[in-house]
């Protein structure tokens, strides 16, 4: 048998090594069969359960492979923009019109195969092309409509004061997502406003646009709209006859109860006489994936899922309004009342703009809805700082930067790094350390190879992407211009809202408050769970560790429900106890609290457990020896146990500063930086910069490299501090 130290079985272990990432190199890079189509959609519930039987009725009759991805909403354009110019991603994907401008400008998108372009009406098609060119399948038109619950409500609507006030017959008049963007664009068309003008500038300015604010602020005031709606409260206090009526889409009916007495009508006026409330109509379409080629088993399941009996099952069984005239006749769909309601609601609607400009709309509007409806500004305020946001958010980029300097610098790195390398390997000691160590290197030559491939790869690509601007189809080099635009602050004040260096503050803050209490917490219950003499001290373990065993975004999302104003369970305590409910995320210190509360939920779990394990290895004989001097307790711990303790602790410590100092998911999901981003932490303001406000990746990415170097001379100060602290 042969040592395992010969140079043959190392030689031998690197044969092995070389050829397991063949295999997977294979396995990744092989070509999918030529019958096999990857389909992504965002949908859920009914729509989702709709979708699977058309294509598994589809993949019985043709013995295609179909693979299915629900892909989360959020993450949707993000995903298709990083898989698809890469050759990766799906072949077809389906998607709002909305995001067509920006599609097509970033190459993602096939035209349509001229075989396919038949049969759907022409409002839904006209949505979907750009010049002359079709881009999609029309698939659904959804736009927002009443529901009246019968139950409650016995008269005509012809507005929404016919309504019934709060307390008479149901809690609310009235349930909608009354903080989104989305949901409270019929209030602004209904005042004579926009989203966006004609010539593609800032529409939601003046005195209509400010009235739309007063309108439902008012709302609001009244008690006939409940605050902080989201959707699955909306649904429930519905389904629960608590509000006399719902503004919802298509998606809404597959919450409803079987037997409930509802009726779908076009949004009414908010007053008689007044303009009728005009929500966005949407059209969601079938794509095809640009670099994917359109096969024959694409183009057939494309028209599987969009015409005849697929286009009846999403209609009949998913509830959406299928825009083909040639099938409302169906007897199967004739007969359903609310898919013709919501068919009316559609032609009635204004179709939503697809121009790239239409997505940096919706944050400046929607900080000025929650402005207006917690207080802070007034609807002239409100709409003002909106503009100023829009602006800011899509003011030209930087110039382009010559890359001549740049080539330079690096030609004189490398020149620098060969020199180096090659004088330190003339030294003979170096030569022989080397023919020394070969063996080991072969050893952790794949682990070296991974860490560059998952850890390097990405930081080299990030700081490359931060030095550019524009598309990642059309990418400017534009040097520090990021970096410059950054530090000081877009030429704001330094420290005014939503500035680098504010947001550096709030994250400093975040993390210090959220370490201290998670090791101080976490040591306390690791020491009290350490005595001997406890009993049941297993399960009060057990209990201890499920905050931290459960997901963050589960917790996270529980916590939420559990700050929210009027529903939650800590207003509700204070209720009980007489005090008056708080709007935890109105102002910043309450907003500021409900993240440290959630986040040290989540993160003491981790110090105790690392504080146990510490103790558990402590000498007693120390211990034993302190006590016999007569120490007492605390005298134990803080000349004993806390300097025994201090070594364990440190690179926890440092640990766990990275993670409160990147934690997304608390801030993001519990007060989603409310107030108005004050919240917000470097990693959140980040993202924002690199999939919600025009989509600048390059900026989000000079964020990233600004965190990144933070975090490293952080944990270098901190570990020089704790070296400092053991000697």
């Amino acid at each position: 048998m042969t040592p395992p130290h010969c140079p043959i079985a190392t030689r031998g272990f690197g044969f092995r090594v070389l050829g397991f990432f063949l295999a997977i190199l294979l396995l990744v890079t092989a070509p999918a069969r030529a019958d096999e189509v990857t389909i992504w959609h965002a949908y859920r519930d009914a729509e989702a359960q709709a979708l699977d039987t058309v294509v598994h009725a589809f993949e019985l009759r043709t013995g295609h492979h179909v693979t299915m991805l629900a892909v989360p909403f959020d993450a949707y354009s993000a995903k298709l923009a990083a898989a698809i110019p890469n050759g990766n991603g799906p072949d077809l994907f389906i998607e709002a019109h909305e995001r067509l401008g920006t599609y097509v400008r970033d190459g993602l998108l096939d035209a349509v195969p001229a075989a396919l372009d038949e049969g759907f009406d022409a409002s839904a098609r006209r949505a979907l092309l750009q010049g002359t060119t079709l881009y999609g399948l029309p698939l659904a038109a959804k736009s927002l409509a009443l529901f009246v619950d019968r139950s409650v409500v016995k008269g005509p609507i012809d507005s929404l004061d016919d309504l019934p006030r709060p307390g008479t017959s149901s809690t609310y008049t009235l349930v909608y997502e009354n903080e989104s963007s989305y949901a409270f664009a019929p209030f602004v068309h209904g005042a004579g406003s926009d989203f966006l003008a004609a010539d593609e500038s800032f529409g939601f300015v003046g005195p209509a646009a400010a009235q739309a604010l007063r309108d439902v602020a008012l709302l609001v005031r009244e008690g006939r709209v409940p605050a902080e709606a989201s959707g699955a409260l909306v649904s429930q206090l519905f389904r629960e006859h608590k509000a006399a009526a719902m503004i919802s889409g298509p998606w809404a009916l597959g919450d409803l109860p079987h037997d409930s007495d509802v009726e779908v009508m076009p949004l009414p006026p908010l007053h008689r006489g007044g303009r009728p409330l005009r929500p966005f109509v949407t059209v969601e379409a079938l794509f095809f994936s640009a670099h994917r080629g359109a096969k024959a088993s694409t183009v057939a399941l494309a028209r599987a899922i969009a015409f005849d009996e697929g286009a009846v099952v999403r209609a009949r069984d998913g509830h959406q309004v299928v825009p083909r005239s040639s099938l409302s006749a169906r007897p199967e769909l004739a007969q359903l009342a609310s898919l013709q309601a919501f068919q009316r609601a559609a032609k009635e609607a204004i179709g939503m703009p697809s121009s790239v400009r239409m997505r940096a709309t919706w944050e400046p509007i929607g900080a000025a809805l929650k402005a207006t409806l917690r207080g802070d500004l007034t609807p002239e305020n409100a709409v003002a700082m909106a503009e100023r946001r829009f602006r800011d958010v899509t003011r030209p980029q930087a110039p382009p930067a010559s890359t001549a300097p740049w080539f330079l610098a690096l030609g004189l790195l490398s020149l620098t790094g060969a020199i180096l390398t090659y004088r330190r390997a003339r030294a003979e000691a170096w030569g022989l350390a080397l023919k020394r160590s070969l063996p080991a290197y072969l050893w952790v030559t794949h682990a070296a190879v991974i860490l560059l491939l998952l850890v390097g790869g990405p930081l080299i690509v990030g700081a490359a992407t931060s030095l550019f601007a524009g598309t990642r189809s059309a990418p400017t080099f534009v040097g520090f211009a990021n970096y410059v635009s950054i530090l000081t602050a877009r030429g704001g004040e330094l420290l005014g809202l939503g500035s680098f260096w504010r947001t550096l503050l709030v994250t400093l803050l975040w993390t210090a408050v959220n370490v201290a209490l998670h090791v101080t917490i976490g040591v306390a219950l690791g020491l009290v769970l350490s005595r001997p003499l406890m009993r049941l001290k297993t399960v009060y373990r057990v209990l201890l560790v499920l905050p931290w065993a459960v997901p963050s975004y589960v917790s996270a999302l529980a916590w939420k429900g559990m700050f929210h104003r009027q529903f939650g369970a800590i207003n509700a305590l204070l209720t009980y106890l007489g005090g008056e409910p708080v709007a935890w995320f109105a102002r910043f210190s309450t907003a500021f609290a409900a993240n440290v509360a959630t986040n040290v939920w989540l993160g003491f779990p981790f110090f105790m457990v690392v504080t146990l394990g510490a103790i558990t290895g402590l000498p007693q004989e120390v211990l034993e020896a302190a006590s016999i001097d007569g120490a007492t307790r605390w005298q134990r711990f803080r000349y004993v146990i806390a300097p025994l303790l201090l070594p364990a602790l440190l690179p926890s410590v440092i640990l766990g500063t990275v993670w409160t100092f990147n934690m997304f998911n608390v801030v993001f999901l519990v007060s989603g930086g409310e107030p108005d981003g004050a919240t917000d932490i470097l990693v959140s303001e980040a993202y924002r910069w690199a999939f919600t406000r025009d989509a600048q990746v390059g900026y989000g990415a000079a964020y990233a490299v600004l965190v990144f170097l933070l975090l490293v001379a952080g944990t270098r100060a901190l570990d020089a501090f704790g070296k400092k602290a053991e000697s």
